[in-house]
């Protein structure tokens, strides 16, 4: 490990030397890419600095314990010094074996978030729309952007299905693990007789993809266009803008219909089917790998039922790492950092378990 750390640091003088060179500037492609690597490696060098001055503090302690005559306030005084460096060298050392974990290369990527409507018909739509906002809010907070893609409405103010982009600093990192059967146990405002129903979503969380991450050949593409229904202007509804894109390949099916022209239509369309191609690989990629794997939080599993949310009792629980929180209006709300940094910190703990083992 700490032959990996001395080369990380000497990279990272390297770097600093070369985005400062106008040369490189001057090619600036070249440095976002190096700046990019700058940005991905500095947390390690610092936490590596500080570990290797904590072991500078030590070695300098153990001079000043064999000079002579010290008395025994000072020799305790620099012995609590020893003892409270070497506490703070285990968190650290835990900290840099985090940091050296392999990153998932979608980490800093937008995403695009599916939310349906699963069992339990109208409730389950207008839960889908409580999730909507509920997400929407917690970008608010992140300062991220979200953009609606497309959205099958129903009478009552509930969603069919809803997509849409969060656009923000590594949005998929923090968001990854949402992907599941979302569960709601509450009284609907549909029920007269005051029973609690149990209802579900399912939510699908893809990572945003360019062109040259997944190759889409026009050939197998059919593109069929129609005039879009439900609510909307004039113009959405007498001309054919809205657009249907199957991928014949895979059968993925994707229709847009939410603006007036069908260009843009067509070409959120296209992201969208983008990330659904780039997901179906990705399943593909977990369907070989090991059953060890599957086993942990990241999954991706989209059948899994993940999260449940009693209204009557206040709480949310979530099922992978039976974390329960009793401050449901909070996390409606947006509130969703303590519940993904329980993740995120589960899943870090399950891949050095097997770096260990391994």
């Amino acid at each position: 490990m700490f032959d990996k750390l001395s080369f990380i640091e000497d990279r990272f003088a390297d770097l600093e030397c070369k985005i400062a060179d106008p040369e490189v500037i001057a090619d600036q492609e070249q440095w976002r890419k190096l700046c990019k690597e700058h940005s991905d490696i500095a947390p390690i060098v610092e936490k590596y600095k500080e570990y290797k001055a904590l072991n500078e503090n030590i070695e300098e302690a153990a001079l000043m314990l064999e000079e002579p005559g010290l008395n025994k306030d000072e020799k305790e005084m620099i012995e609590d010094e020893v003892l409270a460096s070497k506490r703070r060298i285990e968190q650290v050392s835990e900290k840099i074996k985090i940091l050296l974990l392999p990153k998932d290369p979608n980490d800093d990527k937008n995403v695009i978030v599916e939310i349906r409507g699963g069992t339990g018909g109208d409730e389950a739509a207008l839960f889908a729309a409580d999730l909507l906002r509920m997400y929407s809010m917690y970008a608010e907070t992140k300062r991220w952007r979200v953009e609606m893609l497309s959205a099958n409405e129903t009478d009552i103010g509930g969603y069919k299905e809803v997509t849409f982009a969060i656009n923000g600093d590594s949005a998929y990192s923090r968001l990854k693990f949402e992907s599941g059967v979302h569960r709601v146990q509450r009284i609907p405002s549909t029920e007269s007789g005051g029973r609690i129903h149990t209802s579900a979503a399912t939510v699908a969380v893809l990572p945003e993809v360019e062109d040259v991450e997944v190759e889409i050949n026009a050939n197998d593409l059919r593109i069929d266009v129609f005039r879009a229904g439900g609510p909307g202007g004039q113009c959405v509804n007498t001309t054919d803008s809205a657009v249907r894109i199957t991928h014949i390949p895979t059968g993925v099916v994707v229709s847009c219909q939410d603006e007036k022209s069908q260009h843009k239509n067509k070409d959120k369309a296209m992201k969208i089917l983008r990330s659904r191609v780039y997901d179906m690989m990705l399943q593909k990629q977990n369907d070989a790998i090991s059953q060890e794997r599957k086993s942990q939080v990241g999954s991706g599993d989209r059948s899994e039922r993940i999260r449940t949310y009693n209204f009557p009792q206040g709480r949310v629980t979530d099922h992978r790492i039976g974390l329960t929180l009793h401050r449901i209006d909070s996390i409606m709300n947006g509130d969703l950092d303590e519940i993904i940094d329980a993740l995120i910190t589960s899943d870090q703990s399950e891949k050095l378990k097997m770096n260990e083992n391994n």
